[in-house]
């Protein structure tokens, strides 16, 4: 009945992280898009926009929901609940921490332990592409079709050296299950370089990251590999036709596939939850963070003029310093310190995935395809073979 109970209550906690996270990872993507274009962001909804998720939600509640007559009504409908739902379905299986003990409780800080974890993603990964094929085919619009046509093609194409990149390693810690690849990934050389796969031999592994990461840009058909859904040519793509919450749940299911795999390829190359630095340096991180932040904010707040920033950042800093007290207490350690790793690990890689939508322009179709078949693939498959022969012989 624990177990139940435990379950039920990491399921609440994960979920409610997981859908904020969502809601103001737009928030966040729209903030840097307008620094790095020399604009200030969303800044009209509440103290500098931090209400504007929360408008977009109301607004996509309230808008009409239109029903072309022309459509495939159920595969019309079938298509947004496919996509949204396989999105959210990954991150039941990622290990956000090690085992921790809540009052004589052992559990895991993640919602279900498979021992086959990576197979479960991929398998979810791979079925997401009927979500936005059967928008494109259902919508019965030629610039639907073939958006819907364009992201088969091309998420079935950079399937093939994502996988291959996972391959490599997978057969460096002989392990299927997320937490046995990250274990194997603790401790350090020369007692401060991390033994994370990304410094492994051979190459090292960073080529094999650096794979996923530009197969993970495909796959969640973001710039500069968002063709399904060119504006530019197909209006707005697989999803020309969708409006209000079914709109929503495509846009939702966009951003958890960047986050589920941002949380994998920190899993299966940048060691987890496992800190940077070796202990006890690892744990004065956090604090020294929350306390620069507050710093920052406090400072902020002096010199700026608008109305709403000299609260604001006033209330950002005295947040800070109570974050960094928390980050601080030794009893509550075990839980946040190793947290604090993986989110600021999946934190950059998300940065990452922002920063190259405000920086690179988009290929053409037949760049995107060349692109994975006569360079990606053949250096994927090398990755491997070196890799394979490197453990037969080590």
């Amino acid at each position: 009945m624990n177990f139940i109970y435990v379950s039920l209550i990491k399921l609440v906690i994960v979920f409610a992280i997981f859908m904020t996270t969502l809601a103001y990872l737009q928030w966040i993507e729209r903030k840097v898009l307008g620094h790095i274009q020399n604009r200030t962001g969303p800044l009209r909804v509440g103290p500098h926009g931090l209400m504007q998720p929360m408008a977009d939600v109301f607004k996509l509640l309230t808008k009409e929901d239109l029903l072309p007559p022309y459509v495939n009504r159920f595969f019309y409908l079938l298509a947004p609940f496919i996509a949204v739902t396989l999105a959210l379905i990954s991150i039941s299986v990622i290990p956000f921490g090690p085992e921790i003990d809540v009052f004589g409780y052992h559990t895991y800080m993640q919602i279900t332990d498979l021992n086959v974890g990576i197979l479960f993603v991929l398998a979810i990964t791979s079925i997401g592409v009927y979500g936005v094929a059967l928008a494109g085919w259902s919508s019965n619009n030629k610039y639907s079709l073939l958006g819907g046509l364009r992201s088969s093609a091309q998420m079935i194409s950079y399937e093939v050296p994502m996988t291959l990149a996972i391959v490599a390693p997978l057969l460096l810690s002989n392990h299927l299950s997320f937490r046995a690849i990250s274990d194997a990934q603790a401790g350090y050389y020369l007692g401060f370089i991390p033994r994370w796969n990304i410094f492994q031999m051979p190459f090292p592994q960073i080529f094999g990251f650096l794979i996923f990461l530009i197969a993970g840009f495909a796959e969640t058909n973001r710039i500069p590999f968002d063709l399904p859904e060119a504006e530019n040519e197909l209006v707005a793509g697989y999803h020309t036709e969708y409006s209000s919450m079914k709109f929503a749940c495509f846009f939702m299911s966009e951003y958890a596939n960047m986050v589920t795999s941002t949380c994998v390829a920190t899993l299966l190359f940048l060691g987890g939850w496992h800190p940077l630095f070796p202990a006890p340096y690892s744990s004065y991180v956090p604090t020294l963070v929350f306390l620069l932040a507050a710093l920052l904010s406090f400072y902020y707040a002096s010199v700026n003029a608008r109305k709403w920033d000299r609260p604001s950042f006033t209330i950002f800093g005295i947040g800070a310093i109570l974050l960094a007290v928390l980050f601080a207490i030794p009893v509550v350690q075990p839980v946040l310190v190793p947290a604090f790793w993986f989110a600021a690990k999946a934190g950059f890689l998300l940065f990452v995935f922002i920063w190259v939508r405000g920086t690179l322009p988009r290929f053409r179709y037949d760049q995107l395809m060349r692109f994975a078949w006569a360079f990606l693939f053949p250096v994927a498959l090398l990755n491997l073979l070196l890799t394979a022969l490197f453990v037969a012989v080590f």
